[in-house]
């Protein structure tokens, strides 16, 4: 009678409730390790200051506060949520606060990923596809607001599959998710398209004459969520970011982050198609709706580095399905309970990797940070300061007015692209137009930037500091005779 009472009480191991924990510790853990990596992007120090300059004021920034070129001109903070949530944190543990933040961020979204790949697959083929997300979102795994909102978007579509998967409502529970994405970050709008594959897939589920009452069904949601996109303090201003991005055009090519995939030589991306493709050949078939999603998340991943996570993140929830009807699903042992034991041993070991992570001294990469060119030159009481587009971040961060930053949308197409061929020189008369046109008192650049080799041979302009990291030129008082 007592061997049934504890057989009872006690409940089984099951690799589902312990798969999605040991994912999220594992990623974590790893990325604070890796600490300084997350913090290779200088925009982190640009939303620490944005976050920091909306707290001390207690209001939105409408116009361009941070640089000198563009000082004064409309821009909005699409990513203000996240921004506030960036300096809360740094101005409470510093930088092992925001990694944690990040880390944790990260963590959670391919925890969520893991579970709701579970649901369809089995242990083995979601860890294998959970490995295969990681290793495409590890280049785009940064202290930056996009992290923050993976969480959010994972389970907004995991929503939105399930009910694909199940030909269930559409999920008005998932609607405040669409508020707090809107204000984390401004790919919002990715959020409505992806009810356009769900209702789809709906009508083609039904006979065209039930096609009204299916319209009818998805109408008031996809209303709601549009309005629930629209609940920031620009409005639906945001909806348009992503637009005003892409809009870049040819400027797009000089940012590393917004380049098509370089297959030049072989990495995971490369890899991960490759092994797509064979796992295909293996007769996997594909609804043509979630062929259609994975065909267009695919696009944009070759697009454009940074939506590798999109296909990462994405892609694996709208094939989990297909692939569980073709490999199989979760077994009956694998769908058991979780355990309360085990949520509490996730939870300490959680609370102590954190610990451990925020006793620690960490710091973004040197490559972003020209403190000591800046100290060493005076650059704070210098005039206008031509910076390397590295160098933005942390001239917002130390409160100097920048020439250019990561902020694309503010500066626009035909700037980025003339302010790169300037530094480049592959225009040198509009280069020395530009020194004067902004009346540049001084450049910070990064020492392999063709400018600087011009700027050594320039009589009016004098080297007064280099390292690694960053060269410093002044222009002189008089011109040398």
């Amino acid at each position: 009678m007592s061997e049934q009472v504890v057989h009872s009480e006690v409940q089984p191991f099951s690799a589902r409730a312990a798969l999605p924990w040991l994912v999220s510790l594992g990623v974590y853990a790893v990325l604070l390790i890796l600490g300084q990596r997350l913090l290779n992007d200088p925009d982190s120090y640009s939303h620490i200051e944005v976050g920091r300059w909306i707290m001390a004021h207690g209001a939105l920034p409408a116009s361009d506060p941070f640089s000198f070129s563009m000082h004064g001109a409309p821009w909005i903070t699409f990513e203000w949520l996240s921004e506030i949530v960036y300096a809360a944190v740094y101005a409470l543990s510093g930088w092992s606060g925001v990694l944690v933040v990040a880390a944790a961020a990260i963590a959670l979204a391919f925890g969520l990923l893991t579970f709701f790949l579970l649901r369809e697959l089995s242990p083995a083929l979601t860890l294998l596809m959970v490995i295969a997300a990681v290793i495409l979102s590890a280049p785009h795994m940064l202290a930056r607001p996009h992290v923050l909102v993976l969480p959010v978007m994972v389970t907004w579509a995991a929503a939105l599959v399930r009910c694909m998967d199940r030909g269930g409502p559409p999920p008005y529970w998932a609607l405040p998710l669409l508020v707090l994405w809107a204000n984390l970050h401004g790919s919002v709008v990715l959020a409505l398209g992806l009810i356009g594959p769900a209702v789809l897939e709906a009508l083609l589920r039904e006979e065209r004459s039930e096609w009204s009452r299916v319209l009818l069904r998805w109408l008031p949601f996809s209303a709601l969520a549009l309005a629930a996109s629209c609940l920031t303090p620009y409005g639906p201003e945001p909806l348009l970011m992503p637009l005003t991005t892409l809009g870049l055009g040819p400027a797009l090519a000089w940012i590393a982050e917004w380049r098509p995939q370089d297959f030049s030589r072989i990495g995971g991306f490369e890899l991960l198609l490759l092994g797509g493709i064979l796992a295909l050949s293996r007769g996997v078939t594909l609804p043509l709706v979630r062929a259609l999603v994975v065909i267009g998340l695919l696009h944009f991943a070759l697009a454009q580095i940074r939506n590798a996570d999109l296909l990462a993140m994405l892609a694996p929830l709208y094939l989990a399905a297909p692939l569980g009807r073709k490999f199989g699903g979760p077994t009956g042992d694998d769908a058991a309970g979780s355990s309360r034991g085990l949520n509490l041993a996730a939870f300490a070991m959680l609370i102590a990797v954190s610990g451990a992570a925020l006793a620690r001294d960490i710091r973004p990469a040197p490559i972003i940070t020209p403190q000591a060119a800046i100290a060493q030159a005076d650059l704070a009481r210098t005039g206008p300061v031509l910076n390397d587009y590295s160098f933005g971040g942390y001239l917002i961060f130390a409160g100097i007015p920048t020439f250019i930053d990561g902020r694309g949308e503010l500066y626009g197409g035909p700037f980025i692209d003339r302010y790169n061929r300037a530094v480049a020189l592959v225009d040198l008369g509009d280069f020395l137009k530009l020194l004067d046109e902004y009346k540049i008192g001084a450049t910070l650049l990064a020492p392999r930037t063709p400018a600087v080799a011009m700027l050594d041979r320039l009589p009016q302009w004098q080297r007064v500091y280099s390292d690694d990291v960053a060269v410093v030129h002044k222009r002189r008082d008089t011109p040398q005779r």
